[in-house]
């Protein structure tokens, strides 16, 4: 193993981490989820954790159903809202076929092939991704219209009904798991709010590739 495989090991060891979520997406970015021991957590790192990729959305066909899941040491960050002790870590996974090789379905492998493309070609990428979000008065009973918690409108400053205290937690979790945030706001509908990430490349929001190109040109992927 490499030295951030060991010192993913030594820092579940040191911080108490009692469960490791394996985390990857389908094709279409809906989030997988499946949780090891720290014990397994050696072999997941040199032999993948073994699953049906026939079961998940646009992976394979039935013959074709068995691929790994690696996990990738570089994504390790324990989960701030799931409390220090014991605590909860996640990884983001690659996904393999049986003998080791990229699936041409994985969603991470897709995105290191445009930005390999891309960086071939004098380009970089960067993404700055804006989560739009409602929040609602409770749960409606059966049949029931929800309530937004407020009647607000964009750019609003709302002191009542909790989404500006919402949207503070929110921005501290995400900072505690590094990653940055520009700025919050209630937008345009009753209950709507906005949480802006920092305009940054790929590899610094969500750490999928190392982009080499120092080229600052947007271009679609």
């Amino acid at each position: 193993m490499g030295k951030q495989e060991d010192f993913v090991l030594r820092a579940i060891e040191e911080r108490d981490v009692r469960f490791i979520r394996l985390w990857f997406t389908d094709v279409l970015g809906s989030l997988k989820s499946v949780a090891i021991a720290p014990a397994e957590l050696e072999g997941a790192f040199s032999e993948g954790i073994g699953f049906d990729g026939s079961a998940i959305e646009g992976f394979a066909r039935v013959h074709e159903a068995d691929m790994l899941a690696r996990p990738d040491p570089s994504t390790f960050q324990v989960l701030p809202w799931r409390g220090e002790t014991p605590a909860t870590a996640r990884m983001f996974c690659d996904i393999q076929m049986p003998d080791g090789t990229p699936s041409y379905a994985d969603p991470r492998h897709v995105l290191k092939r445009a930005l390999g493309k891309a960086a071939d070609a004098g380009f970089s990428f960067y993404t700055h991704p804006e989560i739009e979000f409602y929040l609602f008065k409770g749960k409606p009973p059966a049949g029931e219209r929800p309530v937004p918690v407020d009647d607000s409108g964009y750019f609003d400053h709302t002191a009542q009904g909790g989404g500006q205290d919402f949207r503070r937690e929110v921005i501290t979790m995400l900072e505690n798991m590094g990653i940055s945030v520009e700025f919050s706001h209630h937008e345009g509908g009753p209950g709507q709010q906005e949480i802006d990430l920092r305009y940054a490349k790929p590899c610094h929001q969500i750490r999928l590739y190392q982009q080499k190109s120092d080229s600052a040109m947007k271009i679609p992927l």
